[in-house]
């Protein structure tokens, strides 16, 4: 079973950047999908990026392509989010995932960091 812990959320100005961080354990990470999601107040959870066990395929929603940018460490057992020209919208609960593939369900969550963006 495969831990997950975030961390990198806060408060950032419109325009801003911010890394999250994603750290795995109990368990082998290089074997895992991981994904990114977030969670706006009254708002459904939504997909935001997801990378595959190697690295080698990333998906991204349209809202964050081209702005944010997910990668991982399989060394350090660590998923990244980069985000960057940060928007007010953006604002919700981040959350990573793992699956064991990009076509499969995500079975393993992270508490999830709070990132604000103040306009």
């Amino acid at each position: 079973q495969v831990q997950l812990v975030e961390s990198g959320g806060g408060l950032v100005q419109t325009g801003g950047s911010l890394r999250l961080s994603c750290a795995a354990s109990r368990g082998t990470f290089s074997r895992y999908a991981m994904g990114w999601f977030r969670q706006a107040p009254g708002t459904a959870r939504e997909f935001v990026a997801a990378i595959s066990w190697s690295g080698g395929s990333t998906r991204y929603a349209d809202s964050v392509k081209g702005r944010f940018t997910i990668s991982r460490d399989n060394a350090k057992n660590t998923v990244y989010l980069q985000m960057a020209s940060l928007k007010p919208e953006d604002t919700a609960i981040y959350y990573c995932a793992a699956a064991i593939s990009l076509h499969n369900a995500y079975d393993y969550w992270g508490q999830g960091p709070q990132v604000t963006v103040s306009s």
